[in-house]
């Protein structure tokens, strides 16, 4: 494995660790009343498309950040439906 891709695979752990708090607060106190829906889309939108660019050119670092990020903002976007 190349540097660039060593730092290609900290960028995406980073990445997806970043949404993790938005995820844990959401999940311990019932409340998204202060998350933007239209946020929320957005990310989710751009997350898939991102995953989709990360496969098409087979991009290890993209396709493991989009992922993750991609599931936990589609939890968030759950969560914000479920408890309004």
């Amino acid at each position: 494995m190349d540097y660039i891709t060593i730092v290609g695979l900290l960028a995406a752990a980073f990445t997806a660790i970043a949404f993790f708090p938005q995820l844990s607060r959401a999940w311990r106190t019932k409340s998204t009343g202060d998350i933007s829906l239209g946020m929320l889309l957005m990310v989710c939108v751009s997350t898939f498309l991102w995953l989709v660019y990360g496969i098409l050119i087979n991009d290890l670092p993209l396709k493991i950040t989009n992922f993750l990020v991609l599931v936990q903002a589609f939890i968030v976007l759950i969560f914000k439906m479920r408890y309004k």
